[in-house]
């Protein structure tokens, strides 16, 4: 099946649902146990199948993966872990011709400390290079100059005794972090935009974006009041001198600009702060990102009135004429199926596709994924390493796809790098493929209704009322008007209605064309998309 845009006036990025893949668990070509380009390459037809119009890819540069990719040490070439440039060239290829755009994950923030420009940088304060990355002499009392934290863990600043001066790394030490005050990276960081943007991707996701400069004064972080035993460590202050700083939206501003030198292209960004900060990384006096990357669904407690009051407030915080965007999967988010179970991730999967702007799941919310059960001790993520028992390790949501349920579930042929988890046998492609009434038949035709629906890409979103526990909203184009109504409860509901109406699907996959008359009867578990029916209908 190949993708068609619901309106070809319509930029690509506002039209098509995308879907983030993590490449080392999607699949493996050469039985290392590894996911790679060329595995990913054997399922594009997956992916036209199912209907994704863009696909957002976690790093792929080299780097020694003390970060699983994001301690890049070449901004410019593949890890041989995944394949080559040429690799590269041909999956885009292959995408492009079945019409699917390829949107690569960056990371301006840091490098690695193999890169050669950290390399120069740490040879010598006199080194053209010192200065592209942010060093400072110790503090008054001989130790880090000031009170910064890792997110990772312990000082942000790491001692090196060859140049008797501290550098700063907001993650791991190993990822020491780029000085964006410097016009000289910011030039360099448009150049591997540019490099990538000539092979053809159509465009970036930006790591860590609000985090890109700090306070030049290196001021103290103040406390967090709300800072406790439950606390990670790392939040024990607020980050107010280095998340978001007013410097880092004109660095993002250079990198729109870069991206708008090529056509047709688009900027994602990982922004922080919470819905109040959302705004601001849209279009200022000069465009930001056209998508700014919103994790409400993922974040929120899963109660209508709490949805409702959610989606309200996000609506109400991006700017007139900002598009809106949702997620409902990440490599560094719990899985939904986890968080809700599979009944309500039914419900979750209308949801994202129902309200306006940018659907973007993450690969396995399709079929239901769960967390796989990881255990600290057996922990691979650095996170869970250096900050144990606060729930942070991201390994359960990274565990590889399954596509089958044989033994290796059509990962690989060798040994997974991240166990499959449970429920491999129902909880697979091939068995949700065949079937009709399944998850992943679900999402097919939830991106197939958006796709082929004016009134669910463009057109207006009206809420109502919602009540014991049904989530309720219309969207509305000139000429239709279609209503979707969510039950959040694992009970019956009844709820009244205005106008009479056809039942367009519903999560069960076991209703359509459905007349509903002054009364909807919703099962325990059950949305509905109606198209409500004009008078003379």
């Amino acid at each position: 099946m190949v993708h068609q845009r619901a309106d070809s006036r319509i930029e690509w990025w506002k039209c098509c649902s995308i879907y983030q893949i993590y490449p080392r668990s999607f699949q493996d070509s050469d039985g290392d146990g590894v996911g790679d380009l060329n595995g990913l390459l054997s399922r594009v037809d997956y992916l036209a199948w199912l209907g994704v119009g863009a696909v957002w890819l976690s790093p792929v540069c080299r780097s020694p993966m003390r970060d699983f990719g994001y301690d890049i040490s070449d901004y410019t070439d593949v890890d041989p872990l995944f394949g080559t440039l040429a690799d590269f060239d041909r999956l885009v290829e292959a995408l492009h011709e079945r019409n699917i755009k390829v949107i690569l994950d960056v990371v301006p923030n840091h490098t690695s400390d193999q890169h050669s420009w950290f390399v120069k940088s740490r040879s010598s304060r006199d080194d053209p290079k010192r200065n592209w990355y942010v060093w400072a002499d110790p503090g008054p009392h001989g130790g880090p100059p000031n009170n910064w934290l890792s997110r990772f863990g312990g000082s942000a600043w790491e001692w090196d005794a060859r140049t008797e001066q501290y550098y700063y790394h907001a993650f791991l030490r190993e990822q020491p972090d780029l000085n964006w005050h410097n016009p000289e990276v910011r030039s360099a960081f448009a150049d591997v935009l540019r490099f990538w943007l000539r092979r053809d991707v159509d465009g970036f996701r930006v790591d860590a974006s609000a985090v890109l400069a700090e306070d030049p004064l290196l001021r103290d972080e103040p406390p967090n009041p709300d800072f406790d035993s439950e606390t990670p460590p790392p939040e024990k202050f607020n980050r107010v001198f280095t998340d978001a700083r007013p410097e880092t939206m004109s660095y993002i501003e250079e990198m729109r600009a870069v991206v708008e030198e090529f056509s047709d292209r688009a900027l994602l960004g990982e922004v922080q702060g919470g819905i109040g900060r959302i705004g601001q990384f849209y279009d200022g006096e000069r465009p930001r990102f056209h998508l700014p990357l919103n994790f409400l669904l993922l974040d929120t407690d899963w109660h209508a009135a709490t949805l409702a009051a959610g989606i309200d407030q996000y609506i109400n915080a991006i700017p007139d004429g900002a598009w809106p965007v949702w997620i409902l999967g990440s490599h560094d988010k719990p899985r939904i199926a986890s968080q809700l179970g599979l009944a309500q991730a039914r419900i979750a999967a209308m949801l994202l596709f129902m309200l306006p702007g940018t659907p973007i799941f993450y690969a396995g919310d399709e079929i239901g994924m769960p967390n796989a059960m990881i255990s600290s001790e057996d922990a691979r993520d650095p996170f869970e390493a250096l900050v144990p028992g606060y729930g942070l390790n991201r390994d359960p949501e990274r565990a590889p796809m399954r596509w089958d349920s044989s033994e290796k579930a059509g990962f690989t042929t060798g040994e997974p790098w991240l166990p499959l988890g449970d429920h491999v046998e129902e909880r697979n492609v091939a068995s949700q493929q065949g079937d009709r009434r399944s998850l992943l038949s679900l999402y097919r035709q939830l991106i197939a209704l958006r796709q082929t629906e004016p009134a669910l890409v463009a057109g207006r979103f009206q809420p109502l009322r919602s009540e014991r526990g049904v989530l309720l909203f219309e969207r509305c184009s000139d000429d239709k008007r279609l209503l979707i109504a969510l039950n959040t409860r694992d009970s019956s509901r009844t709820c009244p209605l205005q106008s009479a109406g056809a039942l367009r699907l519903n999560t069960h996959l076991d209703r359509k064309d459905e007349r509903v008359e002054s009364q909807l009867h919703l099962r325990s578990n059950e949305g509905v998309v109606i198209e409500v029916l004009t008078s003379s209908a």
